[in-house]
């Protein structure tokens, strides 16, 4: 989705909401996933992959065509340039709290699979030698290493 500018200004001022905008979703996603509670970001997060997705191809059109912003006044150019930088700050630190949910969800699935492997009975299977045979290894659980 692409931004509907009338001149130089309008973009700019348009990509400055839109950058405190998305600034905004990702400091409440980093404060949720710092207080530990990840799951409440399902209220916003659709709004968020927006926002991102248009964020994304307007700096990537802005890039292509500099003259889009060419025209703009340097008062809003410079604002741009510091909310572009919020953004980028609040970014890390959200990647950062990301990352740390991540390692404790990878680490609580590992924990749970690890549990049920040793509370399993072992497995009563026929061997290649047509005996029957216990054997503790075999597990059926399977774990998506993603988050």
């Amino acid at each position: 989705m692409a931004l509907h500018a009338h001149n130089a200004e309008d973009h700019a001022e348009q990509m400055i909401v839109l950058s405190r905008r998305l600034k905004g979703l990702v400091l409440r996603e980093t404060e949720l996933f710092e207080a530990r509670t990840p799951h409440e970001v399902i209220a916003f997060i659709d709004e968020k992959n927006t926002l991102a997705t248009t964020y994304r191809l307007e700096t990537a059109r802005i890039a292509k065509t500099p003259s889009l912003m060419a025209e703009a006044s340097a008062k809003l150019r410079t604002i741009l340039r510091d909310e572009t930088l919020s953004l980028d700050k609040a970014l890390k630190r959200n990647n950062a709290a990301a990352g740390m949910v991540r390692k404790l969800t990878e680490g609580l699935v590992h924990a749970i699979a690890d549990e049920a492997a040793n509370t399993r009975s072992s497995m009563i299977a026929y061997g290649a030698n047509g005996r029957v045979n216990k054997d503790a290894t075999a597990i059926a659980i399977t774990l998506n290493r993603q988050v």
